[in-house]
């Protein structure tokens, strides 16, 4: 990285440590990320066509995965352990995890490269805030929130033909489990953003992971060999959305897979970090 940028760097950590500490950080972060909100609310009423027909794509791609679903019970009982009813809950829960992603991060994601190519960047790191806050969470798709909805209601519905009530303990400990879910596909999706520092366009390796997420709508049952081992272990598709379904129905067997989606959890939040700071540091600014 040339002095331009490290200055820039160290400008924007100076300035966020004199903006004060603990709770009164946490409120300027909110007042920034409520800011950012509002653009986001006000860019989708420009677009108010864009908007609906994404949403209107996005069902009848929900509604085909349900179909797919259907159409494979029509020649089996069950898909290992799994009934027809529980898989449909797993095609909920897998596409109300995407959308929430989708709705907080993915075009963040996608978008660094376009940053990095631009120039844009250099004036991200001259704020008085954390550079990955502001890259992560510019722009908020508020499509997904819908989508997310839909996605709810679909999980009510295969509940009720479970006859299956879930505690409120079942029904918090699935919403922590899908936000540590959401949390490996940001902080995978981000390290391949980040390698935009040395290739510059890194968008389609960014939507070829996206693309993945298909996988977390299959039961683990469902596969075997290295092709399981890759998506449980390297990419974990197949913990992401069914370790909490599980959780939820309590059809989970032993805790190992709950404590590996924890500690994926946690390590890819780490590695990410670490890669995200090596990335920054061999930045060159647009500017210099």
């Amino acid at each position: 990285m040339n002095m331009n940028s490290r200055s820039q760097l160290e400008c924007s950590a100076k300035s966020e440590r004199l903006h004060g500490s603990g709770g009164a950080r946490l409120l300027r972060y909110f007042a920034i990320y409520a800011a950012l909100w509002k653009n986001s609310v006000t860019r989708e009423t420009m677009f108010k066509g864009n908007f609906v027909l994404w949403i209107i794509v996005e069902l009848l791609w929900f509604g085909l995965q349900l179909a797919f679903i259907g159409v494979i019970y029509l020649h089996t009982e069950t898909i290992g352990s799994w009934t027809k009813w529980q898989v449909v809950l797993l095609v909920g829960a897998s596409q109300f995890i995407q959308q929430i992603y989708q709705a907080f991060f993915l075009v963040n994601c996608a978008n660094l490269s376009e940053l990095i190519r631009t120039g844009k960047l250099d004036f991200l790191l001259m704020l008085p805030v954390n550079t990955r806050f502001v890259v992560s969470l510019r722009q908020v798709d508020l499509g997904g929130f819908v989508n997310a909805l839909s996605a709810l209601a679909v999980m009510v519905y295969a509940l009720w033909q479970l006859q299956f009530m879930p505690t409120f303990l079942q029904v918090l400990a699935f919403l922590m489990l899908c936000v540590v879910g959401i949390l490996i596909h940001y902080s995978l999706m981000f390290m391949l953003a980040t390698i935009s520092f040395w290739t510059v366009r890194a968008q389609g390796i960014v939507y070829g992971y996206y693309n993945l997420f298909q996988i977390a709508r299959m039961p683990d049952e469902a596969f075997r060999g290295l092709f399981k081992a890759i998506f449980t272990f390297a990419l974990p598709m197949l913990l992401v959305s069914n370790v909490p379904v599980r959780v939820l129905i309590q059809t989970l067997e032993h805790l190992r897979p709950l404590m590996l989606l924890l500690a994926l959890g946690f390590a890819c939040a780490m590695v990410s970090e670490w890669v995200w700071r090596q990335s920054v540091r061999r930045y060159t600014s647009a500017s210099s």
